[in-house]
């Protein structure tokens, strides 16, 4: 009898571990380059909110300088009107004093040579002072032409600058107010979940809000008996209530990763080391997340990491208890973020 009983628990185990072992590696590889792919996005987010702010920091300063060259030309056209201005009148006077040269020359009737050349030599000195004058004058007017070219030029690439950067002001408000709005939606999710698992923080679970993720850190005591990926019951209710809450908030990408200590894993069949421990517990939280609610399945993930992330580094008891680990992190979409960066 205690034979029959031994063989039948055998073929028991033996089906266990070909049922565990159909997850294909293709889509373990597929699910772990999805995860590197949303890091790298999120880099690169960062990258490009940089490059706009040193750029909106550059056109500020090209258009300070622009405003000291405009201030610049208008005193220099000021100061050119008032020489205009003043050349015009000694113009118009000596005119003045040439038309009442000639008028006093033709009512005298001057007969002395000596003093007809003496008036001639004047209004010789006159008109060539006046023809001066005159050249001086066109010589101002051709600067002041080119000085008010100038201007203009510097006056609108200035508003064509005001234009862009106004565009790319306008670009990182949008930016700022997006990741405003993401923050906002990761707090109320946290707050959420906080609410919902309220009787599992301390006994094993906490929640973290940070880089912009929720992360949902469970021990192993939790979740899975040592060396086991089977969930236990405690944990089951747990990952219930957080499936009734991911459930519900559609835009966020949920990625699952287990985690071992260091030491060493001997098993057998598919489940061999750290490595398989602990993308066979991350897989069976996907399947209860999945069973317990009407998640799309595209928007999670499982990734065993294995004993290389620990969270304490330190070769103790105490830490290694700490690694043993399965965590859940949350990320919001940034599909909006990077139509915008386009």
């Amino acid at each position: 009898m205690v034979m029959r009983i031994k063989n039948v628990f055998f073929v028991l185990i033996i089906l266990i571990s070909v049922l565990f072992s159909c997850v294909p590696a293709r889509q373990y590889q597929d699910l772990k380059t999805k995860s590197q792919k949303c890091e790298e996005e999120r880099t690169l987010l960062k990258d490009k909110n940089n490059e706009l702010n040193v750029k909106v920091t550059e056109f500020q300063s090209n258009i300070d300088e622009m405003a000291k060259q405009i201030k610049g030309l208008i005193n220099d056209t000021t100061v050119v009107g008032i020489s205009l201005r003043k050349l015009t009148s000694q113009y118009d006077k000596i005119n003045e004093l040439n038309d009442e040269l000639l008028r006093k020359l033709r009512q005298k009737n001057m007969n002395e040579s000596s003093e007809t050349r003496k008036l001639l030599a004047e209004l010789q000195e006159l008109q060539e002072d006046l023809q001066k004058r005159e050249d001086e004058i066109k010589d101002m007017e051709r600067a002041l032409d080119e000085k008010k070219k100038n201007l203009d030029n510097l006056t609108a690439e200035l508003e064509e600058k005001n234009k862009v950067l106004e565009a790319r002001n306008k670009r990182l408000l949008e930016l700022e107010s997006m990741l405003n709005r993401k923050d906002s939606v990761v707090n109320a999710l946290k707050n959420k979940i906080s609410a919902a698992l309220k009787g599992f923080e301390g006994e094993g679970l906490t929640i973290e809000q940070k880089n912009g993720k929720v992360y949902i850190s469970l021990d192993e005591k939790l979740l899975f008996k040592s060396g086991r990926w089977e969930v236990d019951p405690n944990g089951q209710k747990a990952l219930k209530k957080l499936a009734g809450v991911l459930e519900k908030n559609e835009d966020i990408s949920v990625n699952i990763e287990g985690h071992t200590d260091n030491v060493a894993y001997n098993g057998s069949g598919n489940v061999k080391d750290n490595w398989d421990l602990s993308a066979k517990r991350a897989t069976a939280i996907v399947k209860i997340l999945l069973k317990n609610s009407k998640i799309n399945p595209q928007r999670l993930s499982a990734t065993g990491r294995g004993e290389f992330l620990p969270v304490d580094p330190a070769d103790t008891k105490e830490a290694r208890q700490k690694n043993r680990r399965t965590e859940i992190i949350l990320t919001p979409k940034l599909d909006e973020l990077f139509k915008l960066l386009e």
